[in-house]
């Protein structure tokens, strides 16, 4: 998702310098990384799924807390 990528090098987060192409994924950095810098990105991003079952089992605790222990998704490709 637009506005979610954070850039490190390093390990140290860059908060500019760089930019994104949304469309392909690709950073350019305004000043090179030295060679051998670690670069690493991350993001959000967003996969359209439905529910694979009409039914989920929650399990509730001795202190009435409950839980799902799976739910069942399939992608949904357009």
């Amino acid at each position: 998702m637009a506005g979610t990528v954070t850039v490190s090098l390093n390990g140290v987060t860059q908060g500019s310098g760089w930019s994104v192409n949304t469309t392909t994924g690709i950073i350019t950095f305004a000043v090179p990384p030295t060679t051998g810098a670690v670069i690493r990105a991350g993001f959000e991003f967003d996969v359209p799924v439905r529910f694979d079952t009409d039914e989920l089992p929650v399990t509730l605790d001795i202190e009435r807390t409950g839980s799902i222990p799976t739910i069942p998704l399939i992608e949904v490709r357009r």
